[in-house]
């Protein structure tokens, strides 16, 4: 025999017990993956101590000819590289953990393929199914640059798990036989049943990721929210209004306005909105509740008038008694660049105010219903920034409209605080993410988007165009989830951004009296952090009736179940009564 083909069959030999062992191994690697109670780190290790082997057992495929001999030693290679860094360097974080894994799972499966395409076999079909579902798991690994633990362990473990059992199974069932000699019945059957299984399963991953960051199509803002040629150059003039059909509640009509406003500079624009009164109503001017909605989005698609619920933001159950119930009409502005072009003033106070103003305003003007001077003030989360910035700006900007009161529950009044303790949170995340979109465009001498940290300027892209209401809150919270490090580093939020993140926070003088109800399991807005605004402010003089609601979280403290709904619908009647406030400073420690 001539010396180069013993030289090689010594080496195919030792090959195959080597791949057997690597199996074992990986198999081995995948249980622990998703069974031992691992950290990050330790996670990252056991990776790559798993891709390390895979690159080993590619360098040592068997080869029928010189090309796939080369391409298999350079992909293993390149992997047990790869895989060795990871082991040594876990601190490299998730995103690249996860590149190299998506990147050698698609590696995998187009050597796999292109080894079918040159050699054949007796199993060239399951081969094929092998390599393309290597290849979507290696392209859902991709679209989650940063896998939460359970996903993490329960993908790449499987698969671990799944190519060492092929490495066993080739070395049980190849040794000492012809490579191109077909095999038993059993034993094809088995592995073409197991990787139609395993091709199943990465397709629907890769639905189900799908479905779960893509978001869902939205209605765009149409003719109704463009521009008219002439646009009055007051604020608060009524420029169009038509009729809601969707979303209304029962007993009433609502309507969609398009209005003039100012931005935050004083500079004209324009903003739409929604009006909803009672069906039964008379010639008696009717009493107002203005309202600031919660963060929805940034992008345009994102108004509440273009929901299909228009007025389930925030308290809606409560905005459904006060209407219905007691013959109050409610006006809500989508806020600039919701609807209307131009860039949307998210958590910045004084333009929401403005906004809610105007629209106030817009409403007197509104043929179809008639409304008073006086208006009671709510919001929610962002809304509820907006309400207290609209209680404070009321008197200087809008004296014409009258503000009995200011609700705002769970308000994000301490926007600097919220940034340094949510910053590595999935939503806090995502609210970040509103913020660099849209304070890019509005403070350009920030220069925001070359300042992100490494990693976030791709989630940013993608959450800026998701909504933060229906399906789409999935989608924006699980991208959030991707980021991989805080939006903004510490060092940003230590200049000139972190003073305007500062300089969004509502000090007052108020006209009227101010609720606050807080859920005292908030996780976004933080009760203690509340507390402390609450404190500052009492201290300052305010009149402030908080109300701090246990058990309940960011959302539930607005369900309609809640208690803070009735409570919410007697304060409003007793300030529109002019009976008097309820603050309970003193009585606080």
């Amino acid at each position: 025999m001539p010396l180069k083909s013993t030289i090689t069959a010594s080496l195919s030999s030792f090959a195959e017990p080597v791949r057997a062992l690597i199996g074992v191994a990986g198999v081995a690697l995948g249980v622990l993956l998703v069974l031992a109670p691992l950290s990050t780190q330790q996670i990252a290790v056991v990776t790559g101590i798993g891709l390390a082997l895979a690159g080993i057992a590619a360098a040592l495929l068997p080869t029928l000819d010189g090309f796939t001999r080369v391409s298999a030693r350079v992909f293993g290679a390149v992997l047990f590289v790869l895989g060795t860094i990871i082991a040594v360097w876990p601190a490299g974080g998730a995103p690249w953990i996860s590149f190299v894994v998506g990147a050698s799972l698609i590696g995998h499966g187009v050597l796999q393929t292109v080894q079918v395409i040159r050699h054949g076999g007796d199993q060239r079909a399951t081969s094929v199914i092998i390599a393309l579902a290597s290849i979507v798991f290696g392209v859902v690994a991709l679209a989650w640059p940063v896998l939460t633990l359970t996903f993490f362990r329960l993908g790449v473990g499987a698969w671990f798990v799944f190519f060492g059992l092929q490495l066993v199974m080739a070395a049980l069932y190849s040794g000492g036989r012809d490579p191109e000699r077909p095999r038993g019945r059993v034993a094809r059957w088995s592995r073409t049943i197991g990787a139609s299984l395993a091709l199943i399963l990465a397709v629907a991953v890769a639905l189900g990721s799908n479905w779960a960051l893509g978001g869902v199509p939205l209605p765009q803002p149409g003719a109704f929210y463009a521009a008219p040629a002439s646009v009055p150059a007051e604020p608060g003039k009524l420029i169009r209004s038509e009729q809601l059909r969707e979303g209304v509640p029962r007993g009433a009509d609502a309507w969609r306005i398009l209005y003039t406003t100012t931005n935050a500079d004083g500079s004209p624009a324009i903003s739409s909105g929604t009006i909803v009164a009672p069906t039964a109503r008379g010639d008696e001017p009717l009493p107002l509740l203005s309202v600031a909605h919660g963060t929805t989005g940034v992008a345009a698609k994102c108004a509440p008038s273009l929901s299909a619920t228009p007025f389930a933001d925030g308290a809606g159950a409560a905005l459904e008694q006060l209407v219905v119930d007691n013959g109050w009409a409610a006006v809500t502005s989508d806020y600039i660049g919701l609807g209307t072009a131009g860039a949307h003033p998210y958590l910045i106070g004084e333009a929401e105010a403005r906004n809610v103003l105007d629209a106030a305003r817009a409403a007197r003007e509104f043929s179809e219903v008639t409304v008073t001077n006086e208006t009671v003030v709510w919001g929610h989360s962002q809304g509820g920034q907006g309400a207290l910035w609209t209680g404070q700006l009321a008197a200087s900007y809008a004296p014409d409209v009258t503000v009995q009161g200011v609700a705002a529950f769970a308000p994000a009044a301490d926007l600097f605080g919220l940034a340094e303790v949510n910053k590595n949170d999935a939503v806090g995340k995502t609210v970040s993410a509103y913020i660099a979109a849209t304070w890019s465009e509005l403070y350009p001498q920030l220069n925001l988007e070359s300042q992100l940290t490494p990693g976030s300027a791709r989630g940013v892209e993608k959450i800026q165009n998701l909504c933060f209401n229906g399906k789409d809150v999935l989608g924006a919270i699980l991208h959030g989830t991707q980021v991989p490090n805080q939006i903004f580093p510490d060092s940003l939020l230590d200049g000139e951004f972190g003073d305007l993140l500062r300089a969004q926070t509502p000090v007052g003088p108020f006209p009227a009296p101010v609720l606050v109800a807080q859920g005292s399991a908030d996780p976004l807005v933080r009760p203690e952090q509340q507390q402390r605004w609450v404190e500052e402010r009492c201290g300052a003089g305010a009149e402030i009736d908080y109300r701090e609601f246990a058990g309940l979280d960011h959302l539930t403290l607005v369900a309609a179940e809640s208690p803070l709904t009735p409570q919410l619908v007697e304060w409003t009647l007793a300030r529109a009564a002019g009976e008097p406030a309820t603050p309970n400073c003193d009585a606080r420690p």
